[in-house]
């Protein structure tokens, strides 16, 4: 009798712990790659701050302006604030804060300017965060998302999940892309929150592809952002 019972007793809290895993009784491993994306749309869009990198890991030759990097906080108003640096013949790293559709850089000699940082081959900053049209729309219109392997990055084991973006939506936060579909990959924590993408393609319409990495923070410091 005392081993039917610690049998029973065992099988109830395999039960347990399994339930537990996940509120709503699905675990990421049940989940499809293209539901994964939506809780992770769903996870980015509640962050009240988020921290962002942005870094091109490949640019094409010959191209007369283009985005470096962009590091910095925003939120989903949208908003951002942090420094950019672009390359126009010369390396321009200045700070920069997006607020209100507008872009604000603090440029050598000229002090706080408004800009169109299209002329710089470079995003608005803020578009990156804008639920609607950002970086969590690519999630929720990724084509032929699959995923494609795990790895451990310090205590968290990160899924990694691909697909193709359309021209169209990249188009919309960098106005210099091309016609040609986008080629991303993303990394998910075992939670489905965010924690990266890397994207590929004709950034820079008339040129070669460029990749772009970009890891997230969702649990930001607050910060203030107001036109300067």
């Amino acid at each position: 009798m005392r081993g039917i019972l610690r049998a029973a007793a065992a099988v109830a809290l395999v039960a347990l712990v399994a339930g537990g895993c996940s509120g709503n009784g699905a675990t990421p491993s049940s989940l499809t790659p293209a539901q994964r994306l939506g809780h992770a749309k769903h996870d980015f869009d509640r962050a009240k701050f988020i921290y962002i990198s942005l870094n091109a890991t490949q640019l094409p030759s010959g191209l007369p302006a283009a985005l470096e990097n962009a590091t910095g906080t925003g939120t989903h108003a949208p908003a951002f604030t942090g420094t950019v640096q672009v390359r126009t013949g010369l390396t321009i790293t200045a700070p920069v804060v997006a607020v209100n559709g507008t872009v604000y850089a603090k440029l050598p000699f000229a002090g706080w300017s408004q800009l169109d940082p299209a002329t710089y081959g470079a995003p608005d900053p803020a578009r990156l965060l804008d639920p609607q049209a950002g970086v969590s729309e690519l999630l929720v219109e990724t084509q032929h998302p699959k995923q494609t392997g795990s790895q451990r990055s310090g205590r968290q084991v990160l899924t990694t999940i691909t697909g193709t973006v359309p021209a169209a939506l990249v188009h919309r936060l960098f106005p210099s892309a091309g016609s040609s579909d986008f080629h991303v990959v993303y990394t998910l924590t075992s939670d489905d929150h965010l924690h990266g993408l890397t994207i590929t393609g004709p950034f820079y319409a008339g040129h070669g592809d460029a990749t772009y990495n970009l890891t997230l923070d969702t649990a930001a410091a607050p910060v203030t952002i107001r036109a300067p």
